[in-house]
């Protein structure tokens, strides 16, 4: 499946069964960090400008701009709302 962030500049390819793995109740830290280390998915997400992806996750508030300072968590994030995204259009 493709999952296109809501700006459209960024896109991910997941398979419906990584999505429900990545995005379910309770914590979903270590299922994101293992996806992230699928290699299609690494690929994937070495592509992303960090610049491009603090912007796209600033706009949805959650985070601080300091926060949105360390890539690797922000690429965490985006795979989670990817996740949670396709999930609920399922």
């Amino acid at each position: 499946m493709y999952w296109t962030s809501s700006s459209g500049r960024i896109e991910l390819k997941i398979t419906k069964a990584q999505s429900m793995q990545g995005s379910h109740q309770g914590q979903c830290d270590s299922d994101i960090l293992q996806l992230s280390q699928v290699p299609a998915i690494r690929r994937q997400l070495n592509k992303v400008d960090p610049d491009l992806l603090r912007e796209e996750l600033k706009q949805y508030g959650a985070w601080e701009d300091e926060e949105l300072l360390d890539h690797a968590q922000n690429l965490q994030r985006i795979l989670w709302l990817a996740c949670c995204d396709i999930v609920e259009g399922l």
